[in-house]
């Protein structure tokens, strides 16, 4: 009797061989392998569960009747021997069969699923051009590792990213479907694309093992299942070696630049590894006290390696970070941000992620707009798969007035990161900061649909309805914006300014002392205090703390020629001096 594969084929190919299970064939570029019933029987279990142990006991069951006599470990042995003789595969160094001891025997190669089409001749799939990684499955169950499994899966996606004539959904849209009950043909529905990669990771010492399967999405066939095992120190190779095989098998064809990236890997400290997995990790949690964590694990991972351009790359993106979020002054982070990201792309100057630290201080706080274009375009050419480039890029095109442009840029990215609300926001920002301002509350209505405490997407919608003159609504959700994000100066700020904007001037002015009283004990930024002021009318005072702001290098501050916030101040000549100054043209 035939033994079919778990995802239904017939045919199965792994290397030079073609395993026929129907017909109990096995045969090598074309031509039939003599190899007896038993061993065949063997194989054809090995093929139905690729990479995972097939226990003695399940193949004396299966294989051997319990009322024949016969010796079974010799007889086991014998057909084992005789299987990897057909294969010509060894016992010491296998590259097909491994044996695990006295407990069985596993696959250990990649292995291609066909149906009874491919033996006419026929594509056995149709064409693959977008995919996604679904979070891989921590093996261990040890929350404490959840940290390496997640790295793990984000590698994989970078890996995929680099190929240009693949669409790889981003990792923030991957993540959302981490230990979801939705069946894959859902998921692949939801984000718009062909196939599925999923799979686990275990790693035991130094030791770390992954195993990955492609599924057609719309069908859920399987195309390729493979399990790699590596020292902790090739880990990156053995990555590489999972994204060659993915895309052999859905004959993604690679260009010269994109065939060297994926050859170029080096030996890595374990250590470094895994502690600039925990920094990732942290930095992707966006809190402060969080991001302090991935500092540290970044920088203890270049003690490990100091030639780790990723953790370089880790510093540049949370020091910015802390900016961004106002947890310090910029003069304090940004040129720290600035300062890894260039040791980063001395170490390796294709680093997508680099450029864009480097891009997104030039334009905030360096305010050298040519500089920063040219770092964008850079990356968005070296990855054109990662999101935050195009999205970040967007930012900067906005923030030029090149509205048109910059919601391109902001749609590109969504099309990679389509359910993550971070991505979505960033095109409420572009319609608002190109006065669409109906499209953008529509925008920020559809972000909130997603996650209803996503922060940003209120403080938009807030600032839309301001400049609609909707004070009462502008009032309502820069409240839950500050209840949201925690009631920081900023967002303290930005109520005072809606007071000041509904007619309760007494309050706004009780926001400017709490302000001041805080200032005392932590960073606030001058733009805080501008704002209110702005509200409030009091242009002087306003332009005074815009003064302060400039100096400290706000990051806001460079969208101040489009932010209709400022338009209060717009006919006044000092306005028009100080958008000269931060080099936004005229």
């Amino acid at each position: 009797m035939a033994v079919r594969a778990n995802d239904g084929s017939w045919v199965i190919h792994f290397g030079v061989f073609e395993a026929d299970l129907r017909a109990g064939e096995l045969r090598r570029n074309g031509s039939k392998v003599k190899l007896q019933e038993q061993p065949f029987k063997i194989l054809a279990m090995l093929l139905e569960r690729p990479g995972e142990i097939v226990t003695r006991e399940e193949l004396r069951a299966r294989l051997w009747s319990a009322d024949t006599f016969v010796d079974f470990d010799h007889g086991l042995n014998s057909a084992i021997r005789r299987l990897r003789d057909a294969l010509g595969d060894s016992a010491e160094n296998p590259s097909l069969v491994e044996t695990l001891g006295r407990r069985g025997y596993r696959f250990i190669s990649a292995v291609g699923f066909h149906d009874s089409q491919t033996l006419l001749g026929e594509p056995s799939s149709p064409k693959i051009q977008s995919l996604v990684v679904l979070p891989l499955e921590n093996l261990s169950k040890d929350p404490e590792e959840e940290y390496f499994t997640d790295g793990m899966t984000d590698q994989l996606i970078t890996n995929l990213a680099q190929i240009g004539a693949l669409r790889v959904i981003s990792r923030t849209s991957a993540m959302r479907y981490k230990g979801t009950k939705k069946s894959l043909p859902e998921i692949a529905r939801e984000l718009h694309v062909d196939a599925v990669v999923e799979g686990a990771v275990m790693w035991v010492g130094a030791r770390v093992r992954i195993s990955a399967q492609l599924i057609e999405a719309q069908t859920d066939h399987h195309l390729w299942a493979a399990s790699y095992e590596r020292d902790l120190r090739d880990v990156l190779s053995m990555q590489e070696e999972v994204t060659r095989a993915i895309v052999s098998e859905i004959r993604v064809k690679l260009t010269a630049q994109e065939q060297a990236r994926l050859a170029s890997t080096r030996l890595i400290d374990p250590d470094a590894y895994r502690l600039c997995l925990k920094g990732r990790y942290y930095f992707y949690k966006l809190k402060p006290e969080a991001m302090q964590k991935a500092i540290e694990y970044f920088q203890q991972a270049l003690e490990k390696d100091p030639a780790y351009a990723l953790a370089y790359a880790g510093l540049a993106d949370t020091y910015n970070a802390l900016a961004f979020f106002t947890v310090f002054p910029p003069r304090e982070v940004v040129p720290k941000a600035k300062a890894a990201a260039v040791k980063a792309l001395e170490i390796d100057a294709n680093l997508a992620e680099a450029h864009v630290s480097l891009g997104w201080a030039g334009f905030t706080y360096d305010l050298d707009w040519p500089a920063a274009g040219k770092h964008f375009e850079r990356a968005v050419v070296l990855n054109p798969a990662y999101p935050l480039a195009h999205s970040y890029y967007s930012l900067y095109l906005g923030a030029l007035g090149r509205s048109e442009e910059g919601l391109t840029e902001a749609k590109r990215a969504l099309d990679l990161d389509p359910v993550s609300p971070a991505i979505l926001h960033y095109v409420g920002v572009q319609l608002y900061l190109a006065r669409r301002f109906d499209e953008a509350i529509e925008q920020c209505r559809k972000t909130l649909e997603f996650d209803p405490s996503f922060t940003p997407a209120h403080r938009v919608l807030a600032e839309v309805y301001a400049a609609k003159g909707m004070y009462l609504e502008t009032l309502a959700a820069y409240e839950r914006y500050a209840t949201l994000s925690g009631g920081g100066p900023g967002s303290t700020a930005f109520v005072g300014y809606a007071l000041a904007l509904s007619g309760q001037r007494s309050q706004a002015f009780r926001v400017l002392d709490q302000l001041g009283a805080t200032s005392k004990q932590r960073y606030v930024p001058a733009l805080s205090f501008a704002v209110v002021y702005v509200g409030l009318g009091e242009n002087e005072q306003a332009f005074l703390w815009l003064e302060k702001a400039y100096v400290e290098r706000t990051n806001s501050l460079a969208y101040l020629k489009v932010d209709a916030t400022w338009d209060p101040l717009r006919s006044d000549p000092r306005f028009a001096d100080l958008v000269r100054r931060i080099g936004l043209p005229p």
